[in-house]
């Protein structure tokens, strides 16, 4: 499997209502996309209370089965509407160790996303395992889904979680407003 965010920073004062339209109008067409085991369209706002954060922004988050399913959305029409309406953005993605998902991903509202340095010559077996029991506990203690992944080629890890109501605090983790989520 392979895990897929990209991040579109958008202005300060742009009308956030706009993404919700797009997430309300575009998000169905995802469902049942060949190789997606899920995309949470995801938002955050400068000045959104619990979910402020430094910026606007709109980013979804995927979950893919298979490489053909990520190879397809990024050469096909949705995403060069995309990067025509935003620009063309930073793509990055994630080999995953686990994914631990509920039955009923649509419940989710929010979402957090924590990534962290792999530092060099780290245990990665054991840091793998870790990561799998975090996830495991997470989706335990109410989280809908939740994604433990590595990118080798930064040394980075990211932690994804989907949530029907927030959690109190994820450390260094940014969150989110889930729009909708596609499924298979």
């Amino acid at each position: 499997m392979i895990a897929m965010q990209y991040s579109i920073a958008l202005p300060a004062d742009y009308d956030m209502a706009i993404i919700d339209r797009r997430i309300h109008d575009k998000g169905p067409a995802l469902d049942g996309f060949p190789h997606l085991r899920f995309k949470a369209y995801l938002s955050a706002r400068k000045q959104s209370g619990s979910l402020s954060g430094p910026e606007n922004l709109y980013a979804p988050f995927y979950l893919w089965e298979q490489p053909e399913g990520m190879n397809d959305f990024l050469c096909g029409p949705g995403f060069a509407v995309l990067s025509g309406d935003f620009g063309w953005p930073v793509v990055r993605t994630w080999s995953v160790w686990h994914a631990e998902l509920g039955e009923d991903l649509r419940r989710a509202k929010f979402a957090t996303r924590r990534e962290t340095s792999i530092k060099p010559h780290a245990n990665l077996s054991l840091l793998r395992q870790e990561a799998v029991a975090e996830a495991r506990a997470a989706v335990d203690q109410s989280a809908l889904a939740a994604v433990a992944a590595f990118n080798p080629t930064g040394w980075t890890m990211v932690q994804f979680r989907l949530w029907q109501a927030l959690p109190k605090s994820e450390d260094g983790a940014q969150s989110y407003s889930v729009g909708y989520v596609a499924l298979p």
